[in-house]
């Protein structure tokens, strides 16, 4: 017990001690998240944390800053703070009578989840290195995303002292994985919460419509611009023409389908909202880097190619 006095040297009584509640502060700083819902439906967003994000059951499309990528189950990815994102999942997701399920790990920290300049000690270079190059995202290969799979699952059911250490750990293993790339070409890093509800609008769309034919006046009218204004706008927001983000959903799309479905290439350049197969052909060499044909064939080689590891 102990005896408390205003500034005027009354005696306010006596005060039992009390143990302060700290639970809150360290949720503020490290949150490990488990959802199972039926689709993933979040808007463009950033927040000033960062977000370690892993896709264990899901496909779709995920947008990190002005990096447009088709995302499978195993996707694990490094959001830095005030970098937008949004994964959405294919259309299949969205149909009422579906019965699939996304299931998703998410791990939202600061940089002082542990303790304040932790990450200055030179022990920690590798991974505050990483955490520097998170502002443009990054992906981690199927090795590390394997590798991990079990750790990130049991995170969900530690204490917050045991997830505080484990993340440390996942941390380090990521800054050494050889596996990890780089998603966005910029720093797309947002301050402000000024229009992220009309480029939401916006890109919703364009993922929702993309194999439909989408003119330049159709999505001036969804933000309420002018085409002009548009167009500026969607540039400083995306870092890229309305156009060439178009053909970027589609050609991922198109990708999706080619590994995953037994379908004639011509048939996929139609679904994906192309005319023109010559267009197609083209659009797909200039963002994937090898022709339809070739990315099929490589992806069933990967396939067999795991099969294999797999059985031996």
């Amino acid at each position: 017990m102990a005896n408390y006095w205003n500034g005027t040297g009354l005696k306010w009584g006596t005060m039992k001690l009390l143990l302060k509640n700290t639970e809150n502060l360290l949720n503020d700083r490290l949150n490990v998240i488990k959802r199972e819902v039926a689709c993933l439906d979040s808007s463009w967003h950033y927040h000033p944390q960062f977000e370690l994000i892993y896709i264990s059951q899901s496909n779709g499309i995920r947008f990190v800053g002005d990096s447009v990528s088709q995302f499978f189950p195993g996707d694990l990815v490094l959001v830095g703070p005030n970098l937008p994102h949004l994964w959405r999942n294919d259309p299949s997701y969205y149909k009422e009578d579906e019965s699939k399920k996304v299931e998703t790990i998410i791990l939202k920290f600061t940089k002082n989840f542990i303790g304040e300049g932790t990450f200055q000690n030179p022990m920690f270079g590798g991974v505050n290195h990483m955490l520097e190059q998170a502002k443009y995202g990054i992906s981690f290969g199927k090795n590390t995303s394997r590798r991990l799979h079990q750790e990130l699952h049991q995170m969900v059911n530690l204490s917050q002292a045991e997830q505080s250490i484990k993340m440390l750990e996942v941390l380090f293993r990521l800054s050494v994985a050889e596996d990890k790339l780089e998603l966005s070409s910029s720093d797309m890093r947002q301050y402000t919460t000024e229009n992220s509800q009309r480029i939401d609008m916006v890109l919703k769309y364009i993922s929702d419509n993309h194999a439909e034919e989408i003119s330049l006046n159709d999505v001036a009218d969804i933000a309420c611009m002018t085409p002009n204004s548009f167009c500026r706008f969607f540039k400083k927001m995306t870092n890229k023409s309305f156009v060439q983000f178009l053909n970027e959903v589609r050609i991922r799309d198109a990708s999706r389908l080619l590994a995953q479905e037994d379908l004639p290439i011509s048939e996929i350049c139609d679904i994906v909202g192309y005319k023109s197969i010559t267009n197609f052909n083209k659009q797909f060499k200039q963002i994937v880097g090898s022709t339809p044909k070739d990315y099929r064939l490589n992806n069933l080689n990967l396939f067999f190619s795991d099969k294999y590891n797999q059985v031996g």
